[in-house]
């Protein structure tokens, strides 16, 4: 088995193509094949520079290794379309000595007043195929003297597929079954463009073909230049690989999750956004391979190695299935939780020491580890920044609702309790507390909202006796005394 994940640069990696490699890579892991990353960079006018090294970076950080491609270099390469051209040349070359291609000098103008010509309620969009070329400036109504005549003279020109009506193209799909056009309803394709460059259409059997792809996991999108594609596979002799359309991803209020409607709703579309706003790797590969694929059974948690041992183009489905942000976010705090205390603070180190000073690694894996029951991304760590420092505002309207008259009294008496402890531990601090509470002849709310408050500035947070652990003593005690002067 050798399968292949042909992006365009024309953009950052979309949330969409990750999917489609995603399949790619775990089909190929399943079967024990080959993974082809190929770079179909033909559409010099929408190229963007970094978008190869993007997609590159984006498969990387997923986990998504290619066994083939650029820098990877295999028997078929090379491995990005601009180097193979010559090669596309010989195949339009190829079509058109066999009458499966013909050559069209018909410019901008002469496409427009087709479209005029033709145009009308019952055909909206007239296209450029068997009832329409014969009026057209190619070589099926030109002569074969005046066509070398315009091409020695370098009149700008494109080859064009000639499809024969009255015929039936025929595919079964791996997802969808099989699939059925009819000829007539297909147009004469442009293979080479006036720039000389293939389009996607023609490049892309043809390196399906040198580079022995057997099967093509691709978007739903790409089902209706299938019959163009088999047709081209028919007329060079070849065989066609397998193919499967994955279903279309949806925004969350239906229709395809487009650049616009994603925006609109908050969703990011380039992988790049989900890395810059803290998503975890394996959180977003867990929830696209769902995404489309079930694995039969309730499970929901699937790391890369789990996934390409379940995963079958047999359990992916044809409907469309919708982006929901808020599972995917479930998922990013399950994926977070299974990182080890230590790790997330080798990550989070750096950024921890700008904001607050010299931060030593242990304490920053103890308020993980306090927080982490707490936290959708590593940095929301530092939204509790008292964890870090002690709070120089406190909450208004906590403090208007809940701090009472004898709430100074309290702390106050409980400090000193504090100040006598030599044994400075969570259990304690829980029995100084409760021992507290116990003489005073208080309610619990009494001291532990003060308390808190004194500590963090907020009105929630983790368990006050794991804080104080934290923090120390001396910060402690500080953080209370300065509470008692502010809002005594």
């Amino acid at each position: 088995m050798r399968v292949r994940f042909a992006p365009s640069p024309t953009g950052f990696l979309h949330i969409g193509g990750l999917r489609t490699a995603l399949y790619n890579y775990l089909l190929a892991k399943k079967h024990g094949g080959t993974f082809v990353l190929r770079i179909e960079d033909t559409d010099r006018s929408r190229f963007v520079a970094d978008a190869e090294q993007d997609i590159l970076d984006m498969m990387t950080w997923a986990g998504i290794e290619y066994d083939e491609g650029p820098g990877r270099e295999g028997d078929v390469g090379p491995y990005r379309q601009s180097e193979r051209s010559a090669r596309y040349a010989e195949v339009a070359q190829q079509l058109i000595a066999s009458g499966n291609a013909y050559i069209a000098f018909d410019d901008d103008a002469a496409l427009e007043a087709l479209r005029e010509r033709h145009r009308s309620a019952e055909n909206p969009n007239p296209r450029y195929d068997h009832t329409t070329r014969g009026e057209m400036a190619n070589s099926l109504t030109l002569s074969a003297d005046e066509v070398a005549a315009r091409l020695d003279a370098g009149e700008p020109h494109v080859v064009r597929l000639k499809v024969v009506p009255g015929n039936a193209v025929s595919f079964t799909d791996a997802i969808r079954g099989n699939v059925t056009f009819e000829s007539g309803t297909i147009d004469d394709q442009v293979l080479i463009k006036s720039d000389g460059l293939p389009t996607y259409h023609l490049a892309n059997i043809v390196d399906d073909h040198d580079m022995g792809i057997t099967h093509v996991i691709r978007g739903e999108e790409w089902l209706p230049s299938t019959p163009k594609h088999i047709l081209l596979y028919e007329a060079m002799g070849w065989t066609a690989p397998a193919m499967a359309h994955l279903p279309l991803i949806l925004s969350p209020t239906g229709g395809k999750l487009s650049k616009r409607n994603a925006e609109k709703q908050g969703i990011p579309v380039s992988v790049h956004q989900y890395v810059e706003q803290g998503y975890e790797p394996a959180a977003l590969v867990n929830f696209l391979a769902l995404l489309g694929w079930n694995p039969g059974d309730e499970r929901e948690m699937f790391s890369l190695e789990a996934l390409s041992g379940a995963f079958s183009l047999e359990r992916v489905g044809q409907s469309g299935v919708q982006f929901d942000l808020n599972k995917l976010r479930w998922f990013n705090e399950q994926w977070l939780r299974e990182r080890t205390n230590e790790d997330i603070a080798g990550q989070l180190h750096e950024a921890a020491s700008e904001r607050f000073g010299d931060v030593e690694l242990s304490y920053l894996a103890q308020a993980i580890s306090m927080m982490k029951e707490r936290m959708s991304f590593a940095e929301d760590l530092f939204e509790a920044d008292y964890l870090f420092q002690a709070p120089e505002t406190y909450d208004e309207k906590a403090v208007a609702k809940r701090w009472k008259e004898s709430s100074s009294g309290a702390l106050k008496g409980f400090a000193g309790r504090l100040d006598q402890l030599e044994d400075w531990t969570e259990e304690a601090l829980e029995a100084a507390l409760n021992g507290f509470i116990e003489d005073e002849g208080i309610g619990m709310g009494a001291i532990m909202f003060p308390l808190r408050m004194s500590l963090s500035g907020v009105g929630g947070g983790p368990s006050l006796y794991s804080l104080m652990q934290l923090i120390g003593k001396e910060e402690t005690l500080s953080r209370i005394e300065t509470a008692l002067d502010r809002l005594g």
